[in-house]
This record gives C-alpha cells, structure tokens and sequence, in this order.
C-alpha cells in the first residue's frame, strides 16, 4: 500500500467514525426525548380501561385487558432503555474508530513533511468542506428523523377497542399477578439485558395505579372456590412438626421429629413395603404430607399435575391439571433429563397446596383439588430446569426465584396469590430451595447463590445479613443448627457460617463438595453428599471430618434425619441408613428396584421414597409383608 492509499484510508475512517458518531448522537437524544416524553401511566388507552374497571370491579376481561397493556407499556419501556445503552456503547466505538484515525494520519504527515509543500488552491478546499459539512448535515438529519420514527413506540400501536374484544377464559385472581417483563414469553421480541432495578421500579409505579383501584372497587378478589378456613390462621410449629408440609421436611431443613421407621426393605422382593404405586408422569420432585393425604406433581410436555394419593393404601384420590393459566407458554421450555418439568417440591399449610413447574406455572389447591388460584411467574430462563421449592411462612407463599434474568425473592398471599412484596437479589441463577429458621431471635428465610448466602425477613422480605463466598451453578441448599449456617456448592466451598451481629465464617472445607444433594446439619454434624457417591459428616462447630462412606452411586437426593439415624439413597436407589454420630457405624443397607432422585419422606412409622416409575411406602417391622400394587 502506497503513502497515498495509506492517507486516504485514515482520512476515510476518520470521516466514517465522525459521521456514525453524529448519527449515533442525534438518534440517541431523539430516542431519549421520545421515552422522556411517554408517561406510560398516562396512557389514553390504561386510562380508558380503568375507567371502566371502576364501573365494573368485577370485570375479568378488563383485568385481562389491563395486563395485556402493561405488557406492552413494560416492553416498549425496556426496549428503549436497551436501545440507549445499545447506542452509547456504539458511540464509544464510533469515537474511538475517530480518535485511532486522526493519530495514524497525522503520523504520516509528521514523518512525510515535503508533502506539505504541494501547492493547493485554499477557496476550493474550503467550498468542498463546507458542502461537504452540508451534505453531512441532511444526512444525519434524514437518519435521525427516521431513527426516531422507528424508535419502538409500541404505545402508539396499541388500541383499546381491540383489547375489550378479546374475552380470555382464565381463573379470576387479582389484578396484581401481572409481573415483571419476562412473565409473557415473547421470543426475539425484546432484549434480554434489562436492569433489574429499573423494570422493578417501574413496574411498581404501574401496578399500584391499578392496584388502588381494584382495592377501592374490589376488595375481596373472587375464587374459584374458598378455601376451608376463612379466618387468617395458620398452623403453629408444633403442628407443622406433625406433617411434612415443605422439601426436608416441617422445618425445610431434612430433620424429621416423629420415630419408629423401617431400617432396611428389598423393593424386588416387596420385603417391607407395605405398597406401591406407578406415579403418571416424571417428577423429580419429593412427597409432601398433610395427615393422611401424600402430594407430587409430574409434568410432560402434554401436561403438568398434581396429584394426590392416599398416604396409608397408595389410591390415588385425585388429580388436578395446572392449565388455562395466564401467560403460561404454549411451547414447554427446555429443560435437561434431570431436571425435568417438574423438579421443585410443592408446600402446603393444611389448608391448601401449592405447586410450582419449569414453565413459571404456579397453582392453589384446596385439600380436595379444587383449584383455588393459579398464575404464571414468568417462564424462568434457566439452561436446566427450575428446581428450587416452596415454602411457607404464616399466610405467605415464598418462592426463590433466581434464574439468568435476574434474581428475587418473592412472597405471596396463600389465600388469593396477590404479592405481598418482592425483593431484587444481587445473585446468579441458582436452584436451591429457601430454608426457613428460629434463630431464637427471630425468623429468617436462608438462601444461597452465587455469589452470595443470605438472610432475609420472611415478613417484610427486608436482607438482614449476606455473606459473600459462594461460587459456580449453586444447587445445595443450606442446612441450619444452633445458630450456624452451613452452605456448600461443588467447586466452590463449604462454609459454616455463625450468625450474629454480623455474621461470620468459622470454617470451611473444601475436600467433599456437593452439586444437587442439600446440605444436614444435626446431632453435632454437618453431612454433605456429593455426586460422586461420598457421603462424609464434619464437626459442626469446629470443621473436622469424622468419617467418610463411598456409596455405589453418586447423591442428588438430600440426607434426611429421623429417630437417631442419617437416610441417604444415591441415584442408583440404594439406601444406606447410617448413625448420626461421630463414629462411622452403618446401620443397614437396601435396595429400591429403581433409580431415585426424591429426598426420603417419614411419617407416622412410615417411609416414602419416590423412584422414577413408582411411589413406594416402607413400613417399620412388618416382618416381610408383600406389597400392594396400584396401577
């Protein structure tokens, strides 16, 4: 390349960084101005609409309407936040392309002065630049009109005559079920970069306009049926501590208070199992009891349900489709084969249950499998699968929700589904479950993600405490004893966090890490198992490592606690019962028939194993009593 082609490239690049530079400028405060001047919660169409929900309260189309246009407000809002942020980092390229131009020019003209001396003629330099400048000027200003005329003004597009056609038939819940952006899955629709804080606050201010109105015209959402208890009661600890209402257990945290189960059972032979049942469809997830009755759910790309079997014969009761659910996606996400559809454990309070799947999905039974009230939470984008489960806390629903969006911690009423608040959570994807504890002082809800185990008010969902050690795709979740917090992710580290003022980290180890398997903290131990087939318990207090087994398969279900003793059953479906102590001494070993991946559950002298065709119920010293089978 000659000097000539060399000046003519730099000059050529100089001008193209300058130009895009100015178009980029201009578009940007055009894109600005327009978004600056849309007040969504001055929409002729929002305000139409919620005119008329004050003649009619009870209207389930106008709710429906008033969700569909948040949506579109919500996504005309983001979508130009995205393009300014998109066009600032253009601009930064455009200049710097400018700047790196000018520099390589002048460097060939300081090292080739002579060239200087060329004789110009000034009056056509100046005449060329200025209509150049000219030409420049109504290009920038034709590309900027048009910038802004295509600047993603959805509002514009909108039309409040075709939304009060449209008749949905869906459950009646109250109006504030519409959520954040990504609760309607609209693929290479809008940007997946939104800032949490931003669609937090702004969905804020639109949800309280129209929740004010439903609660003035409104009070009392409709159901689709009551539940049985009208009063806001809910059952004490102690009551809790009877049932197996949540995933591990009353407490959330794999400790069983009742006695008396069987130590050993061969599921080929029906040697103490006392029956069996094949479950419909595939669940990863683990038995739920309330008195007499077991709760799962299975979920296809056809259907997701729940179902409910009676806990001392195995007859399945009932079932109960969670469809017709807004915003739910008409295409099933991806999900891995151990995942699934349909991996997080239900919750119940003995009044209702509750069931969540992969597709955001989430219904309210009745005891008797009347639908209560279902919505969608917005389909979580996660490369696996959702898993985390639910828990309750007095008359609130507490789901951990953190996927690649973004994550929050969310609560709401058992009785109607509406939000009784929401917390931004400054963490990666995660699919542990929230973990509920006395501290003696007060409640607090533990959940744990990268980067961050954390604390919060299960009333007020306020973060009470972090601390800042976990790494990597975080399954576990955290076990709790005697004010220590105990967390641990494959890869990563197990910390024993001590909690207090400010909480602190007393000890860690990283020699046996676990991936899916939570973590047991009881009896003076903290019992982790990996999936690599160890299972080995520590000193809670102080770290040491008192014993280690090597099990013929690796762990995704959670060690559990009951009557003296750790259960564990690998993947492969063999349960080793082992005592909780400092002393290795295992206690017996059996054979399920089947794969496992639930978490044992224990009952009333009885044990429930999920496999991945059948539900089994293990009972204690019944001497070699065959089975019964239900298909």
């Amino acid at each position: 390349m000659t000097l000539d082609d060399k000046k003519k490239l730099a000059r050529g690049l100089a001008w193209t960084g300058a130009v895009f530079s100015l178009v980029v400028s201009v578009m940007l405060i055009v894109n600005y101005l327009q978004l600056k001047s849309v007040d969504p919660l001055e929409s002729p169409a929002l305000k139409a609409l919620v005119e008329q929900l004050h003649q009619n309260p009870n209207d389930e189309v106008l709710k429906e309407n008033i969700r569909a246009l948040d949506f579109m407000i919500r996504k005309a809002y983001f979508t130009s936040q995205w393009q300014i942020k998109t066009g600032t980092l253009m601009l930064i390229l455009g200049v710097l392309v400018l700047i790196l131009a000018l520099r390589w020019g002048k460097s060939l003209r300081n090292e080739l002065e002579e060239l200087e001396s060329i004789n110009k003629n000034p009056f056509l330099d100046k005449r060329q630049a200025r209509l150049g400048v000219i030409y420049a000027g109504v290009g920038i200003f034709a590309l900027a009109l048009l910038s802004g005329f295509f600047s993603s003004n959805l509002l514009s597009d909108y039309d409040a005559s075709e939304l009060t056609a449209t008749t949905p038939e869906t459950p009646a819940v109250e109006i504030v079920m519409a959520q954040e952006a990504e609760a309607v899955d609209v693929p290479n629709s809008e940007p997946k970069e939104v800032e949490a804080q931003l669609e937090s606050t702004f969905e804020e201010e639109v949800q309280s306009e129209v929740k004010e109105i439903v609660k003035e015209d409104n009070p009392k959402p409709e159901k689709v049926s009551e539940p049985k208890q009208a009063t806001a009661s809910w059952p004490s600890q102690a009551e809790m501590r009877k049932q197996v209402p949540f995933f591990r257990g009353p407490d959330g945290d794999g400790v069983t208070y009742q006695k008396g189960f069987a130590k050993s059972f061969d599921g080929a032979s029906g040697e103490n199992v006392l029956w069996k049942v094949s479950v419909p469809k595939h669940g990863y997830n683990s038995p739920i009891i309330w008195d007499n009755k077991l709760f799962l759910t299975g979920a296809d790309n056809s259907a997701r349900v729940v179902y409910c079997y009676d806990k001392n014969t195995g007859k399945l009761l009932w079932e109960a489709a969670a469809d017709n659910i807004p915003g739910s996606p008409a295409t099933m996400p991806k999900v891995t084969e151990d995942t699934g559809l349909a991996a997080s454990t239900m919750a119940t309070n003995g009044n209702s249950v509750f069931a969540l799947f992969a597709t955001g999905d989430l219904i309210a039974l009745d005891l008797t499998g009347n639908r209560i009230w279902a919505k969608n939470l917005g389909v979580p984008d996660n490369h696996y699968g959702h898993s985390s489960s639910l828990i309750i806390y007095k008359d609130k629903l507490l789901i951990q929700y953190d996927t690649n969006r973004g994550g929050k911690l969310i609560a709401l009423s058992t009785a109607d589904g509406s939000q009784k608040w929401e917390t931004v959570r400054d963490v990666k994807i995660s699919w542990a479950s929230p973990v509920l504890v006395n501290t003696g002082k007060r409640e607090e809800l533990i959940l744990t993600a990268d980067p961050l185990v954390a604390g919060y008010d299960p009333e007020t969902g306020k973060e009470l405490w972090n601390v800042s050690c976990m790494m990597g795709e975080v399954g576990p979740s955290v076990g709790y004893a005697n004010g220590v917090v105990y967390a641990a992710n494959e890869y990563a580290t197990m910390a024993a966090i001590k909690l207090g003022d400010t909480p602190e980290i007393i000890w860690e180890q990283q020699e046996y890490l676990p991936e899916v398997s939570s973590i047991l903290a009881t009896n003076g131990l903290a019992v982790v198992a990996t999936s690599y087939g160890v299972i080995a318990a520590y000193d809670a207090q102080t770290g040491e490592k008192y014993w280690e087994h090597e099990a013929s398969s690796g762990f995704y279900s959670s060690p559990v606690y009951a009557d003296g003793n750790i259960y564990a059953i690998d993947m492969n479906g063999n349960l080793s019962v082992i005592k909780a102590g400092k002393e290795f001494e295992i206690v017996s070993e059996s054979k399920l028939g089947e794969k496992a991946f639930g978490t044992p559950v224990f009952s009333n002298g009885k044990m429930y194993l999920r496999g991945v065709e059948n539900l089994y119920c293990i009972g204690a010293n019944c001497n070699g009593r065959k089975s019964s089978t239900y298909k």
